[in-house]
């Protein structure tokens, strides 16, 4: 980690070692009237302030209750390298701290759903002082109309293409209403610019593909990011991996080993590459159960540092499978899972499973069954989530028109929509009756002592000192994001 000159200072190293309290070299002397010169220098030729916004839902804690897992804002710090030199450009993350207003000259917004409500507060502060506001992102391109009563101008989609000509438009107060992003081969996505997160993130993000050809009936995946499987140069992934300074990683794909022959050569390619070039890095994936098919490719994520692979299993029946369109998982069968979990233990990987509750076809019994399945299967972590309709979702589209949606006072409902609330009317059952049985098993799955002896099975079954403290703390991190939310007490 780089200290500046004030830094090195204080902690008395270096070239800038000082004699006493009072006492500093000619050498730092020299190197504080440099950087003083430097600072100025590029301040002086900067023309433009942008002010870039990562906005945290306010009504419910979620996943950044935790440090561990919270995430940096990827797109952010991708826009912010496309972002010209002339462009002063500072990231506002409520990850760490709540908005507090910058003069800019441009805003820039992204949210996700749950946060949407927020990014609309902070961008009606900076349009009262008459400063363009920009919104992109999932929510904003699957709810454009709405976004639009609140912000300047909307980027829907995938924003590479379009973001130079943001920049331009705004230059010459001429900002279009609605850019539309193209979905770009990733030959030489640009990286981001890491050095505007806030130094706190424990781990870094990274995408070596986007797209997916499955489209799952709860997943704004593909309308997003299209049914199209693309991915990244391995040089190119390999080569950011190389500049990054955390030693733990989380590589954002849907799934990281891809489909086919030709994608699983690469995930196989980029693996080797890791062990090759001695990268040293600790990570977490997304797959889907095709991971397991492959004992090569596993062997060598294990060896590149690979800790956790996080798996969409959603149910352990058929019924509800079909129910979600999950046809990955209904060609193979849940039968399946325990075959699938036992070969990422033999690479020394744990299992993240991520499961869904309050589907149509769940019963109390259903659930509780699914519980049952969680705790004593090879699932090292265990997931679970509240079947929640996301905008842009096939789901979302279907209770809307069957009038099945509990909360659709937007935007202000859209901080219920978290996935730890039931926001819609169940089919069969009373809601509060499937309520009151997903409280009782999460109760059941977070108990300290289930978590606990989870992570002895899980050292058990993978061998790994290190796979077993990853699952540990996942399980503990879904604790107490269900204990923020009062799911739990």
């Amino acid at each position: 980690m780089k200290l500046d000159v004030y830094d090195r200072i204080s902690a008395n190293r270096g070239p800038f070692r000082a004699q006493s309290e009072w006492d500093i070299s000619a050498c730092g002397c020299r190197a504080l009237f440099i950087h003083f010169l430097q600072f100025w220098t590029v301040r002086l030729t900067k023309q433009h302030k942008l002010v870039l916004v990562n906005p945290v839902n306010t009504c419910r804690s979620g996943f950044s209750v935790n440090s561990s897992s919270r995430f940096p804002p990827l797109g952010l710090g991708i826009l912010a390298r496309l972002t010209p030199d002339e462009w002063d450009v500072e990231l506002v993350d409520e990850n760490f701290s709540p908005f507090a207003y910058r003069d800019a000259d441009l805003v820039g917004i992204t949210a996700f759903t749950s946060a949407a409500n927020r990014a609309y507060q902070i961008a009606a502060a900076y349009r009262q002082h008459g400063v363009p506001v920009v919104m992109g992102g999932i929510h904003a391109s699957m709810c454009c109309e709405e976004a639009l009563q609140f912000v300047d101008a909307v980027v829907i989609g995938e924003a590479e293409s379009v973001w130079p000509q943001v920049l331009a438009d705004a230059e010459q107060g001429k900002l279009e209403r609605i850019y539309r992003g193209q979905w770009l081969d990733l030959i030489g996505l640009q990286p981001p610019r890491r050095d505007i997160y806030d130094r706190r993130y424990l781990f870094a993000s990274m995408q070596t593909s986007r797209g997916c050809p499955l489209d799952c009936d709860f997943c704004s995946v593909t309308a997003y990011n299209g049914r199209r499987y693309r991915r990244r140069p391995t040089r190119e992934v390999l080569d950011e991996i190389e500049s990054i300074p955390h030693e733990l990683l989380f590589f954002v794909d849907d799934n990281v080993v891809g489909y086919g022959a030709d994608s699983r050569q690469q995930a196989l390619d980029l693996f080797q590459g890791m062990v090759e070039r001695g990268l040293r890095k600790r990570w977490i994936c997304q797959a889907s159960v095709n991971i397991a098919d492959d004992a090569e490719v596993l062997e060598w994520a294990g060896r590149a540092g690979c800790r956790m692979v996080f798996l969409g299993l959603e149910a352990e029946d058929i019924d509800a499978l079909s129910e979600v369109n999950k046809r990955l998982n209904m060609k193979r069968g849940a039968s399946s899972y325990e075959q699938t979990f036992d070969r990422i233990h033999q690479a020394g990987i744990a299992v993240l499973g991520a499961f869904i509750f309050g589907m149509d076809s769940d019963t109390p019994d259903k659930l509780r069954r699914r519980t049952d399945f969680m705790l004593e299967g090879g699932v090292d972590v265990m997931q679970a989530t509240v079947m929640t309709p996301l905008p842009g979702t096939q789901l979302f589209q279907r209770l809307e028109q069957e009038g099945r949606l509990l909360y659709t006072n937007f935007p202000e409902d859209w901080s219920r929509y978290d996935l730890a609330e039931l926001v819609h009317r169940p089919k069969h059952v009373e809601r509060a009756e499937l309520w009151e049985v997903i409280r009782e098993c999460a109760q059941r799955m977070y108990d300290p002592p289930t978590l606990k002896a989870k992570a002895k099975r899980t050292l058990k079954a993978t061998g790994s000192w290190e796979a077993m403290e990853f699952a540990y703390r996942a399980n503990v991190d879904y604790r107490n994001v269900v204990m923020a939310n009062g799911i739990i007490t």
